[in-house]
């Protein structure tokens, strides 16, 4: 799953000047991280609403980087998106772009900041597994990445930093050679 987490509010107030906005989620991996499903994209409306800025409009995309069921559910909502001069999209920096190529004519702004290729732990906790390098070497390490797994990236070992198991660079970290 792609970890996305919001932008803070009044960094996005500044991009979005006096509105109207229109607001697009996603129904895949910003729902499952609470940044950009049907519960967040209510909330940003009511944010959005104190601070007297109108919205047009929203939409859930299922998901949001499949372009062409994008370009059907956002034809659908062709006419509010006219209405806005902003679009604001709360769904990872890929879904970001697909709308983007959609809808030309308005400001696109991400509303999200996308982190990485990760594991649901539990619910809002993700643990980062993957940098997506295109070069996938697990098979060598047992199933586990060396790469995105250890903040140092070691590929020979442990760095002999560990302390009761803990990563030095990251504390909160298994050393995954301990």
């Amino acid at each position: 799953m792609i970890i996305t987490k919001q932008k803070d509010f009044d960094d996005l107030l500044t991009s979005i000047d006096k509105g109207p906005v229109f607001i697009i989620g996603c129904s895949e991996c910003a729902t499952l991280c609470r940044t950009g499903g049907e519960d967040e994209v209510l909330k940003m409306k009511e944010d959005l609403k104190k601070k007297n800025i109108e919205t047009t409009g929203s939409v859930i995309l299922d998901p949001a980087c499949h372009l062409q069921n994008d370009k059907r559910l956002l034809r659908e909502h062709k006419d509010e998106i006219k209405k806005s001069k902003k679009v604001i999209v709360l769904a990872c920096g890929n879904g970001v772009q697909t709308v983007s190529e959609i809808i030309e004519d308005i400001d696109i702004i991400a509303g999200t900041d996308t982190l990485f290729l990760g594991e649901i732990k539990r619910l809002t906790d993700f643990e980062k597994r993957c940098v997506m390098c295109g070069d996938c070497i697990q098979d060598l390490f047992g199933g586990v990445c060396p790469i995105s797994r250890c903040p140092k990236s070691m590929l020979n070992g442990p760095c002999g930093g560990s302390i009761n198991g803990k990563c030095e660079i990251s504390t909160d970290l298994d050393c995954i050679w301990d």
